[in-house]
């Protein structure tokens, strides 16, 4: 999907007091950010942010972390909060690739990953959010209890998914389904713009959740 630029995108995030500016200055201690020690929870690929949201609203006593890539969507987000925004949530723009410039080891107590972009030819297979290196990435980053969430409409990047976890040795799958809609885990479930989408096309919703 070509995403559409939005005109003063990247000046209006870099104003922002919802954007974390230099967030190399709170590795280690993002405590001192939300002026509390409750656990940090970020989500990879945000998008508009309608899930962050609602998940920051229903849990004050968890910190949010929104992390997006493109000024444009993040605007969206940053939109979305122009009126109400919860104050155990933050953005950030970045490429997930350099989150280990950013955080400590085991600073983060859970990982959302929601529709990821399956990059579907098998050149780009390193860029998926679930390839082996990236699930290296949050064993850096997760706590020793640490959880990662993981949900996506795309089988085939479910599919590889699935493998990557079982083949990694760091891994073990807690809760798989391949139909959230029509499973035992649906209670408590948030749903994003895409999942909202999709569900009302019918389409079935896959999701796991891992932990070492």
């Amino acid at each position: 999907m070509r995403l559409r630029n939005v005109k003063g995108s990247r000046e209006y995030i870099e104003n922002s007091p919802l954007v974390i500016q230099r967030p190399e200055e709170y590795k280690g201690r993002f405590c001192a950010l939300f002026h509390n020690s409750h656990p940090l929870h970020i989500e990879i690929g945000m998008g508009k942010g309608q899930f962050i949201h609602a998940l920051a609203k229903q849990n004050p006593d968890i910190n949010y972390i929104g992390i997006e890539m493109y000024s444009s969507v993040l605007y969206r987000a940053l939109e979305r909060c122009a009126e109400e925004k919860p104050e155990n949530l933050f953005f950030l723009r970045l490429d997930a690739k350099y989150l280990r410039d950013i955080w400590e080891p085991g600073e983060v107590n859970k990982i959302y990953l929601n529709f990821s972009d399956p990059w579907p030819k098998e050149r780009h297979a390193k860029r998926r959010l679930t390839s082996p290196s990236f699930l290296t990435l949050y064993d850096y980053l997760l706590s020793p209890d640490g959880i990662l969430q993981f949900k996506t409409d795309n089988r085939m990047l479910f599919d590889f998914s699935v493998e990557s976890v079982r083949q990694s040795g760091l891994w073990k799958i807690d809760e798989i389904t391949y139909d959230l809609h029509h499973s035992e885990y649906l209670a408590g479930n948030i749903m994003t713009e895409y999942e909202s989408k999709f569900v009302a096309e019918g389409k079935p919703i896959c999701r796991f959740v891992i932990s070492r």
